[in-house]
Order: C-alpha cells, then sequence, then structure tokens
C-alpha cells in the first residue's frame, strides 16, 4: 500500500483544471481526442440529417443554394479532417503504449501538443459559422472555384487555414507513435510479436508522414493565391487548376487507406478474441498492410479520369487500383478462416465487426467497378461516387471505431455498457447505413449528380431520395441509441473486471481502467498471444541479465520507462516521462493565433502568435528533463 501511494504520488496529474491543461499522460489524451472526434462526429452528421431533408424531394426550401453549399463543404471537412483521422489517432494514442508493455509515448509533450492542435484546428474550423463565413467550395475545395476571384470571401480561408493547423497535429502525432512503436517495446516484443493493431498504427503513421504533406502543400499554396495574390493555381496567370488536383488526390486516395488500415487493425483484434482463437495467417495480414501502404500511393489519378490525361497514364492507374483489392481480400480471407475454425460469440463488438464485413466487401466491389475506366467515365461526378465513397469512408471506418468503442469500453472506465442497447444500435445503424447508401448506387446510374441542392420533379429520383432520408434518420438515431449507452456505462455501468473478453494483448493485463503508470513491472513477452499462451512475467522478478532499473517497480516510481532496441527488444537505455507541463498548450495557442493573424490580414496579431509559440517553443527545449542513460 505504500509503494502504491508513492505511485499515485509520482504520476498523479494536478486535480482540476490546472492538471487538464497540463496532462501529458497518453491515457487521458487519448479518451480527450476519441470525445473531441466523436463531437465532431455528431455535429457533422446532424449536418447530414438537414442535407438529406433538402433533398428528400424536388424542389425542397429547407435551406437554400448557399447554405447547402456551405453545409455540404463542413460535413465533409469535419469527417474527414476533424472526425476519422483524430479519432483513430485516439484509439492508437491510448492501446499503443499499453499494447506495448511500456509507461507512455516516447514524447508524451508533444502527444499533449499534437491533440492541443487539432482541438484549436477544430475550433477554428467551427468559428466560420459564427462569423457568418462557412467554408463553401467543397470539402474537396477545388481550384479556380476556391481563388479568390471565384470564392471573395473568408469562407475558403477558414478551411485553408484549418487543413493546415490540423495536419500539423497529424504529422507530429505519427512521429510520436512511429518512435515508440520501434524503441518502447515491451522486452521480447519482437516485430512478429506485435498486435495486428500495433502494426497497424506503424503503417498508418508512416503513410501520413508521406501523404500529408500534399494536401497541406496544396491548401498552403491555395492560401497563397487567395491571400497574397499569388497565382499558382490560376491559369490565367499562368498556374494550373489541374496541379491542385494532383496534389489534393496524391494524399486523398492514400488518406483512403490511412483511415481504412487501423480500422483493419481493429477488426483484427476483435475477431480472434470472439472466436477464442489466434488470427488465421498473422503474417500475411501485417503482409497485407504494408502492401496497402504502398500500392495506394499510385492509384491517385483514378479521381481524375476525367481529366483528359493520356491514355496510357489512366491505364496504369487504372491497373494499380485494380491490384490494391488483393492485399485487402487476403484480409477479408483471413478474418473468415479465422471465425471458420473457431467458435464465434455473437457479442456487440463482434456483431460491428461482421456488419463491417459486408459493408467492406460492398465498398471494395464498387471500388474496383470505378477503377474501370469506361465505367468510371459513366459514373463519375454522381450519387454512385457518393455511394461507393460513403461505404468505404463512413461504413468500413465507422463500424470498427463503433466495435471498437464497445470493445475497449470497460478498459477505459472499468464499467460495461448495455450488451442489450448494444446490439439494438448495431441492428439500426447497419439497417439504416445500408438503407441509406445502398440506393445511392442506383440514383447515380439514374443520372443524378452529386454536389447538388435540389432536383426537379419527374426524373424518377424522387422515391429513391425519400428512401435514402429515411435510411439517414435510421443511422442517426442508431448512432445517438450508442452515445446515450456509452455515457450510461459512464456512470451506471456494470463494473467490468481487468478483462471481461478474455483477450489476448497486453493491454487486458493492467486494471480497468489503467493506474497512471501503466505496468507497475514491465512485463517480459515471449509470444504473440501472451494472455492466452501464458501470463506475462515481470522481468523485475525474472534473473536477466538485461533486466535494467527502469523495468521494476523502482522505475515506475523514478518516472521511468526502458527503451528497448529495434530487433531483439533487449533493454538498452532508460527514459524519464517529463512530468505535467503548460507549455504544449502554450505553443499550440501562439501557432493558433499566427493563423488567425493569416485569416484577418492582421500583421501584429500574426507576429504575436509567432512570438507565443517560439516561447513556448525555446522553453519546452531549454527546460527538457528527459534524460537518457
Amino acid at each position: 500500500m505504500d509503494e502504491r501511494h508513492e505511485l499515485e504520488r509520482v504520476w498523479s496529474d494536478a486535480p482540476g483544471i490546472p492538471g487538464f491543461l497540463s496532462t501529458v499522460d497518453h491515457k487521458r489524451l487519448g479518451i480527450r481526442y476519441i470525445y473531441t472526434s466523436f463531437f465532431f462526429f455528431f455535429v457533422a452528421g446532424l449536418i447530414a440529417l438537414v442535407m438529406r431533408a433538402q433533398l428528400s424531394g424536388p424542389n425542397q426550401h429547407v435551406v437554400g443554394p448557399t447554405t447547402y453549399n456551405e453545409l455540404f463543404t463542413v460535413h465533409g471537412t469535419m469527417m474527414i479532417f476533424l472526425f476519422n483521422t483524430p479519432i483513430l489517432a485516439g484509439f492508437g494514442n491510448y492501446l499503443v503504449p499499453l499494447q506495448l508493455g511500456t509507461r507512455d509515448m516516447a514524447f508524451p509533450r508533444l502527444n499533449a501538443f499534437s491533440y492541443w492542435v487539432f482541438l484549436l484546428a477544430g475550433l477554428l474550423m467551427c468559428s466560420s459559422f459564427f462569423v457568418g463565413h462557412p467554408p463553401n467550395g467543397g470539402w474537396f475545395a477545388y481550384t479556380p472555384f476556391t481563388n479568390k476571384e471565384f470564392s471573395p470571401g473568408l469562407n475558403m480561408d477558414f478551411w485553408g487555414l484549418s487543413v493546415m493547423f490540423v495536419g500539423i497535429s497529424s504529422t507530429v502525432g505519427a512521429v510520436n507513435f512511429i518512435v515508440t512503436i520501434f524503441k518502447l517495446r515491451a522486452p521480447g516484443m519482437t516485430l512478429n510479436r506485435m498486435p495486428v493493431f500495433v502494426w497497424a498504427m506503424l503503417v498508418f503513421s508512416l503513410m501520413i508522414l508521406f501523404a500529408l504533406p500534399a494536401i497541406t502543400l496544396a491548401s498552403g499554396l491555395l492560401e497563397t493565391d487567395r491571400i497574397f495574390g499569388t497565382s499558382l493555381f490560376v491559369p490565367a496567370g499562368g498556374g494550373s487548376a489541374l496541379l491542385y488536383q494532383h496534389l489534393f488526390w496524391f494524399w486523398g486516395h492514400p488518406e483512403v487507406y490511412i483511415l481504412f488500415v487501423p480500422a483493419a487493425g481493429m477488426i483484427s483484434m476483435i475477431i480472434p478474441v470472439f472466436t477464442g482463437r489466434p488470427l488465421a495467417g498473422y503474417v500475411w495480414v501485417v503482409t497485407a498492410l504494408v502492401a496497402i501502404a504502398f500500392i495506394s500511393f499510385g492509384v491517385w489519378i483514378h479521381h481524375m479520369f476525367a481529366t483528359g490525361m493520356p491514355a496510357l497514364a489512366l491505364a496504369a492507374f487504372s491497373g494499380a487500383s485494380l491490384l490494391i483489392a488483393i492485399p485487402s481480400g487476403v484480409q477479408f480471407f483471413a478474418w473468415i478462416s479465422t471465425m471458420w475454425r473457431g467458435v464465434v460469440r455473437l457479442s456487440t463488438p463482434m456483431l460491428f465487426a461482421l456488419g463491417f464485413l459486408l459493408i467492406f466487401l460492398l465498398g471494395g466491389i464498387t471500388g474496383v467497378m470505378v477503377a474501370v475506366l469506361p465505367f468510371d467515365w459513366q459514373a463519375t461526378d454522381t450519387y454512385f461516387i457518393v455511394a461507393h465513397l460513403h461505404y468505404v469512408l463512413n461504413g468500413a471506418v465507422v463500424f470498427p471505431i463503433f466495435g471498437a468503442m464497445y470493445y475497449w469500453l470497460p478498459k477505459f472506465w472499468g464499467r460495461r455498457p448495455s450488451e442489450r442497447w448494444g446490439r439494438v444500435s448495431f441492428w439500426v445503424m447497419f439497417v439504416g447505413f445500408n438503407l441509406s447508401f445502398f440506393p445511392m448506387h442506383i440514383l447515380g446510374i439514374l443520372g443524378m449528380p452529386r454536389r447538388i441542392w435540389t432536383y426537379p420533379s419527374g426524373v424518377g429520383w424522387t422515391g429513391i431520395n425519400q428512401l435514402v432520408t429515411i435510411g439517414g434518420g435510421l443511422f442517426g438515431l442508431g448512432t445517438g441509441i450508442s452515445l446515450v449507452n456509452w455515457a450510461w456505462a459512464r456512470f451506471r455501468g456494470e463494473p467490468a473486471g481487468e478483462d471481461p473478453w478474455n483477450a489476448d494483448s497486453l493491454e487486458w493485463a493492467t486494471t480497468s481502467p489503467p493506474e497512471h503508470w501503466n505496468f507497475t513491472s514491465i512485463p517480459a513477452v515471449i509470444g504473440r498471444h501472451p494472455l492466452w499462451a501464458e501470463k506475462p512475467v515481470p522481468v523485475s522478478a525474472s534473473a536477466s541479465p538485461d533486466s535494467t532499473f527502469a523495468l521494476g517497480p523502482e522505475g515506475a516510481l523514478a518516472r521511468q520507462t526502458p527503451i528497448t532496441n529495434g530487433i531483439e527488444t533487449a533493454p538498452e537505455a532508460t527514459m524519464t516521462i517529463p512530468h505535467e507541463t503548460y507549455l504544449p498548450l502554450l505553443t499550440a495557442l501562439g501557432i493558433a493565433v499566427f493563423f488567425l493573424g493569416l485569416l484577418v490580414n492582421g500583421v501584429v496579431v500574426g507576429v504575436a502568435g509567432v512570438a507565443l509559440a517560439a516561447m513556448g517553443l525555446m522553453w519546452w527545449a531549454w527546460r527538457t528533463d528527459v534524460d537518457l542513460r
């Protein structure tokens, strides 16, 4: 008890608001990422329901064309930039250190900085509503429509600056994941013993580092055209509107797989637990994740098949777009094989996993269809593309996320949500999703173009659009049921215990919720499924000649965690985990003020932001208390 009391004293954050603003605990930050991302998800979902009400019949006047364009733009931007990517990073922040058997991320203060940047970027985007200038040029912001000549207000400046700002969060977060995964694994956790979700977060992070600079450059150059009057994307001034599309989609199509890879990692963790057997084809699944990452950077042109590019180039990218279905299929057959040889328990997380399989299959089939040139020319810019987009970016990502929430909530809070209401939520969401988005394929074949705010009567679209709107309402109701279920579980749910699922990975070897220090003694890993084959052995209790001071309770009392080498994962050094600090928040606020200065064309505001950020960074570098032994 004395040791536990001392650990609490050493690791606990300050109480109240000071601790909230200064924490560097990966678990608190991960939960905040999830909370904040779900806030943006439900805001974007409500916007979608308004859009569907407008399209539920011909010549509707729920909103006007200007408002519809604003809602359309903000909905897509929030879902892509402020929900899908950040919430996956939130799960990674919480789970990766626990699954690796370490006490925190490699750069805890950088982790806090990443969250504050994400939050402030989201608030910058949302503030556009309060000043009457929401972005209105589409979530893709195609030029020349978003140049100053055709979009003269601040609307698209909010979009461009917010996208650049949130890109900082994703980039530094990716670096943090990569270093953590390579250098902070528990002794014995070699690469071929890492959980698939950790592999997925590694691939996710590497893809972000290569893809994100393209969208950051695209939005940055767009802003130089708009703010400083350059002509990089202005054809009349010698620029190229097509260049913008290349930059955007060089990020945009890998982004589909940036989102899919962690979602697939979640499914690869859930299915083995609820079938009671190891994942079939572990090496093949991991290889497929890596192959998807490589191939995804060679398919971006299939978004530009109708732009008049040379036929040879179109054929090459069409082939790559078909090829990427192979590693995706490998994972699909691995999941089926795992269930085939196991005994399936249809708990709520497993239901969401099974729902994902059907939705991913349908989204993959239509993806192969639009990879074929003649069909793509027929379907491009129709509601068929909207249907495909939502099957792969909504269904194939949101269903794994909801399954992961039901699976890991007992770990987050130590309480279980209602199984009954979880099942109800799944079926309402599953029926509503397919009722909403599958008929959109038919609308596309019938010629309904996307990005329209209304349509005339007598064209044969009315009945299907009404069906789509009803399905959208059901899907929204299903997500709301889960939201209420999770809120109830947070305070009134049944106590979960340490491992309610009889799971196999290291996060379930800790208390629920985990202690601030994660592990009193760092575990030794001698298998791919440490909680099934054998319970992890505390290294400090062994006679291992490689054990270091940081491995045992003494290291936990000193706020230290071991650093292991990249291949054999033998302890080679010790890292001291920094205490809570306001510096990440201060630095993020400085950058936010700088972007605000760009937005309002205020030199003094921009300089003040640069000064504040520079002061935070210099203080941060000067006050470093991370010690490598």
